[in-house]
């Protein structure tokens, strides 16, 4: 037990000393996922529908995500309008690629896992839908709640998915459940 609570202090006051938005770590997992290739492959190997959805990342920093998804045949349903499968894959990883940045920032194992989704459709999606959510910071103060106190964190984050014409399509209230993995 003393060396858990010796290695768990180490832990805590590395990450109270690390600012994560100058961390190189951070910053190297932000330049790979901004390369257009190397998402594509990390689609291809982790997530096949969201490569064949045509899901990529606009804008990703320690504030906010910017997920789009295109208007185009294989995305489309009976109604002529994106499929709400396809946004909800956009307005997830939109939410989701904040929580695998903390997760990546921490040295310590941490498991994450959706465990609630809400949507609100509010106009037909016609167009490229770019989903984005601004609560990036939550996810890193929830890894470091987990890794210090060995709890599990809940982290409510909301995605609005817009049109071309910055009109909201979408909406998504997604719950992610981090905890601290024990070696």
């Amino acid at each position: 037990m003393v060396l858990k609570n010796a290695f768990m202090t180490t832990i805590t006051s590395n990450l109270a000393a690390n600012n994560y938005a100058e961390s190189p770590r951070v910053q190297k997992f932000i330049k790979r996922l901004l390369n257009p290739f190397l998402f594509r492959i990390f689609l291809f190997g982790k997530l096949p529908m969201g490569f064949l959805a045509g899901l990529s990342i606009k804008h990703l920093d320690t504030q906010s995500c910017s997920v789009s998804v295109p208007y185009r045949w294989l995305n489309t349903n009976p109604f002529k309008s994106t499929y709400f499968a396809v946004l909800s894959m956009a307005g997830e990883m939109s939410t989701g690629v904040a929580g695998l940045m903390a997760i990546d920032w921490c040295e310590q194992p941490v498991s994450i896992l959706v465990v609630k989704m809400e949507s609100v459709f509010t106009k037909k999606a016609v167009d490229v839908s770019t989903f984005t959510c601004t609560q990036v910071g939550e996810f890193f103060e929830a890894v470091e709640h987990t890794v210090k106190t060995g709890e599990g964190v809940e982290v409510t984050a909301v995605s609005v998915g817009t049109n071309k014409a910055g009109e909201e399509v979408a909406r998504f209230t997604v719950t992610w459940s981090l905890r601290a993995k024990r070696k």
